[in-house]
C-alpha cells in the first residue's frame, strides 16, 4: 500500500512517521488490501483540524482525527473505478495539537496516541464506523485487537 504523509506542522518526527506508515500497512494486511491501495496521511494543527471539522461535520471546534474515504459509494453516483486503477482509499487527518493532549490526558506515550488515531482514521475508510452501539463495539475492538497485535496497547 501507498501512504503519502504531509506535516502541515513540520513538527512531526520521522520516527512517528515511520510508526505509522508501518502500522498502517499492518493493519491492511489484516483487513486483506491490495499492494496498490493508496493513502494521505496529513498532520495538522488544531486550527486547521476545526476548519475542516466546521466545513464537513458543522462541528465547530477541534478535533483529533478526521478521514475522507474515497471508495464510497452515494446513490446515483456512477461507478468509475476500474480493475487497472490504483484503489484510492482517500484522506486521514490528524491533529497533532490534539495527540499531545490526549496522550497526556490518557496517561500513554505519543507513539500510542498517533497509532490509535491512524487505525481509527484508516478503519474509517475501510467502512467501519460508530454511529450506533453495535458498529463502535465492531470497531472499536477491532482498533483494539490490531494495536494489540502490533504491540502498541495503552
Amino acid at each position: 500500500m501507498h501512504i503519502d504523509f504531509h506535516d502541515n506542522t513540520n513538527s512531526v518526527d520521522s520516527d512517528y512517521i515511520d510508526l505509522i506508515h508501518r502500522l498502517m500497512q499492518f493493519t491492511a494486511k489484516k483487513e486483506g488490501i491490495s499492494n496498490q491501495a493508496e493513502v494521505s496521511v496529513s498532520f495538522v494543527d488544531n486550527k486547521e483540524i476545526q476548519e475542516l471539522n466546521r466545513n464537513y461535520r458543522q462541528i465547530n471546534q477541534p478535533t483529533d482525527v478526521i478521514s475522507f474515504a474515497l471508495e464510497e459509494s452515494v446513490e446515483g453516483e456512477l461507478n468509475v473505478i476500474g480493475d487497472d486503477l490504483p484503489l484510492a482509499l482517500g484522506d486521514i487527518v490528524i491533529s497533532i495539537d490534539r495527540a499531545k493532549e490526549q496522550a497526556s490526558d490518557y496517561n500513554h506515550t505519543l507513539d500510542r496516541e498517533l497509532g490509535f488515531l491512524a487505525v481509527h482514521g484508516f478503519l474509517h475508510l475501510l467502512g467501519y464506523d460508530h454511529m450506533n452501539e453495535e458498529e463502535e463495539k465492531e470497531m472499536f475492538q477491532k482498533q483494539d485487537e490490531i494495536l494489540g497485535e502490533f504491540n502498541l496497547e495503552r
